[in-house]
């Protein structure tokens, strides 16, 4: 069977860009609006990281859902998740968690890694008290960028997620697909660097909308081949060895949590190569997983039917089940 999620539901954060688009504990801002709470789970210099956090009740300790909005790591914001699948999450009985993080590339990747990592040990030591979550019982999505977080969550963070879902994302951050000039984005008009560097010249920000223009630079980085050298300030072809540790494919082991991944064949944004190479990976490693292929469908799964974006949601939802209990 083929999946699917609606670019414009599931994610919005890395669509295409020629479409346009110290851990703090005593300063949890949170206010209250038609079951969404938002809490500040970090705070670096004068920026707030916030979450929000959706299905809060009192009953039994309930499993939980971390989800990592995309955007490319430069661009988005907590605020983009499917609504459809937030309501079948809520329904089944998990809350759901959606972060915010540091954007590249005024903040590097290292310190991004660092909020993800952080977010969840808030999750697990706030949670419990905070919105009756079971701390033993956390899995991790996220679509693109998000994605790339994701699995990047699945060795970094300690302890590990029980299960891990990742939306078109990508375990290799050094391969020519984003160090060289990408011919998709190519056959549109360059963007003069002026132009670029000035929608990312601002202060340290953990979320954005589409006002800004950050979609530019992230534009501008994939006609020159820099996303990686602008995102984690090292040169991939000059230091290939200071991207061991922010490459999931070369970091799974035995002991990895159990990964679903879901991307489509012609996704011109994040190649479809990316998740093929991370199964493979992860079955030699005897990791369970699992991948779903769906032939034709773009980045976000674009042109997908109604029927196979539901059919996604009823495929996450099951492997869920399987992982948390």
């Amino acid at each position: 069977m083929k999946h699917s999620a609606d670019r414009r539901g599931f994610l919005r954060g890395t669509a295409s860009a020629a479409a346009a688009v110290g851990l703090t504990r005593s300063s949890f801002a949170q206010e209250q609006n038609a079951g969404k709470m938002t809490f500040t789970y970090k705070t670096v210099g004068r920026c707030e990281i916030k979450a929000d956090v959706y299905g809060v009740a009192e009953e039994a300790a309930r499993p939980v859902v971390i989800w990592i909005h995309g955007g490319a790591l430069i661009m988005g914001h907590r605020g983009q998740v499917d609504q459809a699948l937030l309501a079948k999450l809520l329904k089944a009985g998990y809350a759901v968690v959606s972060i915010d993080y540091r954007l590249a590339p005024e903040t590097k990747l290292p310190a991004i890694l660092t909020d993800v990592e952080d977010a969840c040990t808030w999750v697990r030591d706030e949670g419990p008290k905070r919105f009756h979550i079971d701390p033993e019982k956390v899995a991790i999505m996220g679509g693109s960028a998000g994605g790339y977080l994701t699995l990047t969550a699945g060795f970094r963070v300690k302890p590990p997620p029980v299960a891990l879902v990742s939306f078109w994302g990508y375990g290799d951050i050094a391969g020519a697909w984003y160090s060289r000039p990408d011919p998709f984005y190519s056959k549109t008009p360059a963007v003069p660097k002026e132009e670029a560097y000035g929608a990312v010249a601002g202060a340290v920000i953990a979320e954005s909308s589409g006002k800004n223009n950050r979609h530019r630079f992230y534009l501008y980085c994939r006609q020159q081949g820099l996303w990686p050298k602008e995102v984690t300030g090292h040169d991939p072809d000059k230091e290939p060895k200071e991207f061991d540790a922010w490459c999931p494919v070369r970091n799974v082991s035995a002991t990895y949590p159990p990964t679903l991944l879901i991307h489509g064949t012609k996704d011109t944004d994040v190649p479809y190569e990316q998740s093929a190479m991370m199964a493979k990976e992860l079955a030699s490693r005897g990791v369970a997983h699992e991948l779903v292929t769906v032939t034709g469908a773009g980045h976000g799964l674009a042109g997908a039917t109604p029927s196979i974006v539901a059919d996604t949601h009823d495929r996450v939802l099951a492997f869920l089940k399987k992982h948390t209990g």
